[in-house]
C-alpha cells in the first residue's frame, strides 16, 4: 500500500486525529530535519503518520538504531514497522516518550497538531519533549498558521526560546517550522 492511500484511508476513519488534509510533503520533511546527520545523536519523533520526516532524518544519516517513533494509529504504526527495520515505534502517546526515553535526545521532531489540541494536552508534549531532550537539545514543530504553535505564555513558562524557521510553500497547506530550545 502506498503512503498516500494509506494516509487517506486513516484521514477518513479518524480525521480528528490524523488532522491533515494530505500528508507533508518531502520539502518539509528536509526543512524539519535540517541540521540532522550522523553524529545528531538519538532523535525522537511523535506523530510520524505514514514516515516522511522519519524517511528525512534516515536520509541525512541518522541510524534506524538512533530513531523512536510514537505513533497512536495501529495501521501507521505496523506500515511503519515494516517500512523501517532497525527504528522503534511505540504505539503510545507523545507524553510516554519522558518513561521510556532516557534525557539524552538531541532532536524531538513533531507533526503533531499542536494547535488543535486542549492547552493541558499541547503542554504535556512539550513537557515531554523536553524531559527527554539533552541540555542542547531542540524540538521542532510545524505549524499551517502564522504564529508559533504554541501562545508565548506557554513559552515563558516553560523556559523556551523559539525560532522561526522555513516557511514551506510546496505544501498543502503551506508551513512553517519554528525551533525550540531551553533559554
Amino acid at each position: 500500500m502506498s503512503d498516500l492511500a494509506l494516509f487517506r484511508r486513516r484521514l477518513l476513519k479518524n480525521p480528528r486525529q490524523v488532522s491533515a488534509i494530505a500528508p507533508s510533503s518531502r520539502t518539509l520533511a528536509r526543512a524539519m530535519t535540517l541540521g540532522l546527520g550522523p553524529k545528531s545523536g538519538p532523535v525522537v519523533e511523535f506523530g510520524p503518520g505514514t514516515g516522511r520526516f522519519t524517511e528525512a532524518v534516515l536520509a541525512r544519516g541518522v541510524p534506524p538504531e538512533n530513531v523512536t517513533l510514537f505513533e497512536l494509529d495501529e495501521e501507521f504504526v505496523a506500515y511503519l514497522r515494516q517500512k523501517f527495520p532497525g527504528v522503534t515505534v511505540h504505539q503510545l502517546p507523545a507524553q510516554a516518550a519522558a518513561r521510556l526515553v532516557p534525557p539524552s535526545v538531541g532532536t524531538v521532531i513533531s507533526g503533531l497538531p499542536l494547535l488543535s489540541m486542549p492547552p493541558e494536552v499541547r503542554e504535556g508534549i512539550v513537557a515531554a519533549a523536553f524531559a527527554i531532550l539533552a541540555p542542547r537539545g531542540r524540538y521542532v514543530q510545524f505549524t499551517y498558521g502564522s504564529r508559533p504553535p504554541l501562545p508565548p505564555e506557554t513559552i515563558a513558562t516553560l523556559g523556551l526560546s523559539v525560532n522561526r524557521g522555513h516557511k514551506v510553500w510546496a505544501n498543502l497547506p503551506p508551513a512553517t517550522v519554528y525551533r525550540f530550545r531551553r533559554a
